[in-house]
């Protein structure tokens, strides 16, 4: 009989002794973790020529190869090669929240490089597919 008080004696101790309460550290969100990362937008080439001609400080972004830019481009457009999107955006566009129009030939790799511009942060950006669908001049 008396083993069964002392049992539940250490029985507590051990149960309660067991539950020491250790402080935690919450991490503060980061200021990017706090806005929303933009969606992917895809806009016909009517609607891109619409924002170039009305909107100031939009950069039109070819992602196609050196090659292809030279052969012929859209007026005032920058080349940054879509396999090299990542190395080459933040110097070239230091703006996150600047309009951002992507093109490529035929709509595939501007698609993924717009992709990659909002993974990187950029707010701004819209895919108006590829060169090929441009109906407007090209400087060549």
């Amino acid at each position: 009989m008396k083993r069964i008080p002392v049992i539940l004696l250490i029985a507590a101790m051990i149960i309660t002794g067991c539950t020491v309460q250790t402080p935690v550290a919450t991490r503060q969100p980061t200021s990017l973790e706090n806005v929303e990362k933009a969606e992917y937008i895809k806009i016909s080439a009517q609607e891109a020529k619409e924002i170039i001609d009305t909107e100031e400080n939009v950069a039109i972004v070819d992602v196609r190869t050196a090659q292809e830019y030279a052969e012929g481009h859209i007026p005032d457009a920058i080349l940054i090669p879509g396999t090299q999107i990542r190395d080459l955006a933040p110097d070239l566009l230091p703006d996150l929240d600047q309009t951002i129009l992507v093109y490529c030939r035929s709509g595939n790799r501007s698609e993924t490089a717009a992709r990659i511009l909002i993974d990187m942060g950029y707010t701004d950006v819209m895919d108006f597919g590829g060169i090929l669908d441009w109906p407007y001049e090209i400087v060549k």
